[in-house]
């Protein structure tokens, strides 16, 4: 029962890192596309809608997508007042009652409220409300769900851990989301974004 805990939150882990990986690069492309709407508005006196709406949506798509890759590297803002220098065990408890009382019901009324709203863009196939804007809007709005499904997702990968951690089996915590074992590994983690 716990082995399977571990591998369920490692298979999670694996696949919000590999997502988060892919579409942190969308950033490159929002540089680049914004980078053309201001040399073409200023240089060349001229513009395009749809690359204007392109960066935009392309900056809505990376920011929901990597919502649960941020998670999993402990990249979110918490006040670590008490946190951070707390044991493992009272991290775990921490983060245990956080998921199950705010995170996955934050999840949860976003995922029903914002589903008819996503079902009603693909029913009409939403584009830009700007002429000339780019099409397939409702491709965009369905990134409202998977932010719901990843953050979700990792927020039950944070569960397995609390649940190995409180059991006494850290051992069989996926080392991509192993607590850090010092205060001093914690710090330096925070510095370098692992956690």
């Amino acid at each position: 029962m716990l082995r399977s805990l571990g591998a369920i939150a490692g298979a999670i882990s694996r696949l919000n890192w590999f997502i988060g990986r892919f579409f942190s690069w969308l950033s490159l492309g929002i540089v680049l596309v914004c980078f053309t709407v201001v040399v073409l508005r200023y240089v060349f006196s001229t513009s395009f809608l749809w690359l204007q709406d392109l960066y935009i949506w392309l900056n809505g798509a990376m920011f929901m997508a990597v919502a649960g890759f941020a998670l999993l590297r402990d990249d979110h803002v918490r006040v670590d007042i008490f946190y951070r220098p707390a044991r493992m065990k009272t991290r775990a408890f921490i983060d245990f009652v956080g998921v199950v009382l705010f995170l996955l019901p934050f999840c949860w009324i976003v995922y029903s409220y914002s589903m008819p709203f996503v079902v009603r863009a693909w029913s009409y196939r939403e584009a830009s409300a700007n002429v000339g804007g780019m099409p397939g809007l409702y491709i965009l709005k369905t990134f409202i769900i998977t932010f719901t499904v990843l953050l979700a997702l990792q927020g039950i990968a944070m569960l397995c851990r609390s649940i190995l951690v409180l059991a006494g089996r850290a051992d069989l915590v996926p080392p991509m989301m192993a607590y850090p074992l010092k205060l001093a590994d914690a710090a330096g983690e925070a510095i370098e974004g692992l956690h």
